[in-house]
């Protein structure tokens, strides 16, 4: 007697999973953690709530997962900037690239990782500790590669690469929150290319 073919049980997924990410990840980017309510994410992502817990889990983890994403798509520039031949170059990069993705002609402006989850309630600690952390790895990775640029010489050797990446870090998310109150690209522009005027600053 020939075996019965065995069927998948339950219902296969509906939807595609990539792209009710990205939507989710707009959301977030736009309303920040706090702001984006159940409701406004899976009317976004055009599936249900258990849906989107099945497949993406509570919403710190969705959360966590779009910034993941936006780490590897938006954000990517950073790994692009670091790659370059000399400080210089690096922060040129970082200044390009954050205006380019904080300042868009359509969709959310400003920086999902500064603006996220800047101030929150206790619900929230778990999203606000995980930017802090993005940011910390954002800031340890120039930090690095500016202690290389100061031991090959392309740096002066009184350089505090520490101080230094503070200051990057700092403008670059000064150019987001800027970005995201309506400031326009040509202005944030101005901005990154007077500092680059000054280059190093100390």
């Amino acid at each position: 007697m020939e075996a019965r073919q065995r069927r998948p049980i339950g219902r296969p997924r509906g939807f595609d999973a990539d792209e009710a990410l990205e939507r989710a990840l707009l959301v977030f980017w736009e309303q920040g953690y706090e702001g984006a309510s159940l409701a406004n994410l899976t009317d976004a992502m055009g599936i249900s709530t258990t849906s989107m817990y099945a497949t993406f889990g509570n919403k710190e983890e969705l959360f966590r997962k779009a910034l993941e994403r936006y780490t590897e798509g938006p954000s990517a520039y950073l790994g692009r900037a670091l790659d370059e031949p000399t400080a210089l170059g690096v922060v040129t990069a970082i200044f390009a690239g954050t205006v380019r993705t904080t300042a868009r002609p359509t969709g959310p402006n400003g920086c999902l990782g500064v603006q996220g989850a800047l101030a929150t309630g206790d619900s929230s600690r778990g999203a606000r500790d995980l930017l802090i952390a993005w940011r910390d790895n954002g800031f340890s990775r120039i930090r690095e590669r500016f202690e290389r640029a100061v031991d090959d010489g392309d740096l002066p050797p009184e350089t505090n690469p520490a101080l230094l990446a503070r200051y990057v870090t700092a403008l670059a998310y000064g150019i987001a929150v800027q970005a995201a109150g309506g400031v326009g690209r040509d202005e944030l522009q101005d901005m990154a290319d007077a500092a680059l005027r000054n280059w190093p600053p100390c």
